[in-house]
């Protein structure tokens, strides 16, 4: 993350800046400081993203200086230093889901919204980012849009998903091929006797 961008000022919503008060009260006086990471999400919530103005209003809010807010939010890759579509698709393309497939998954962006990594719609309604290991590698390929998790992509069901998100549909995060936890795609398997050598 590079500098944040932007000028203007930036306020907690009434809501936000209830839980805002929440967040710090958790933490002991002089403390305060440990609220910029939470504070920092409670704003890209708001916001979609993080600029100057938001530094400056955590860094208020934490009594922290805003050299330190920013080292946070650029190291953290949750944080985006830019704006994003209201459904940002991160692709994960990592070794387990580019050996799975990842690369059809962003064809299949590509096909059904014409964007490449890094792109967002003219309406603000999508974006796609590339992301390291997102830590699902058992259920690969997957993306992260929001809070969830798509996993057990294929090229047809990655389309699929973006139909119904554009379409105002319900998704249902988790695997789109119905496989339930991390066992193998052909079923669960169990061992009925241990064989022990010695």
């Amino acid at each position: 993350m590079s500098a944040p961008s932007g000028v203007g000022t930036f306020q907690f919503s009434p809501e936000n800046e209830e839980k805002a008060r929440a967040i710090l009260a958790k933490y002991p006086k002089g403390r305060e400081r440990s609220g910029v990471l939470p504070l920092l999400d409670l704003a890209q919530r708001q916001q979609g993203w993080i600029d100057r103005a938001v530094i400056e209003t955590v860094a208020t809010w934490t009594q922290t200086p805003p050299l330190r807010v920013l080292e946070a939010a650029s190291f953290y890759t949750m944080f985006r230093d830019k704006k994003v579509g209201h459904h940002h698709v991160e692709v994960c393309t990592n070794i387990s889901c580019w050996l799975r497939g990842s690369d059809e998954i962003l064809r299949a962006l590509k096909d059904e919204l014409g964007l490449d990594i890094g792109q967002m719609t003219a309406d603000g309604l999508f974006s796609v980012a590339e992301a390291e290991c997102l830590g699902a590698c058992v259920n690969a390929p997957m993306v992260q849009i929001g809070d969830h998790y798509y996993e057990d992509l294929t090229y047809e069901s990655a389309r699929a998903l973006i139909q119904k998100l554009k379409a105002g549909e319900p998704v249902t995060p988790g695997s789109q091929s119905g496989r339930q936890g991390a066992c193998p795609a052909t079923g669960p398997t169990t061992l009925t006797r241990l064989a022990v050598e010695g």
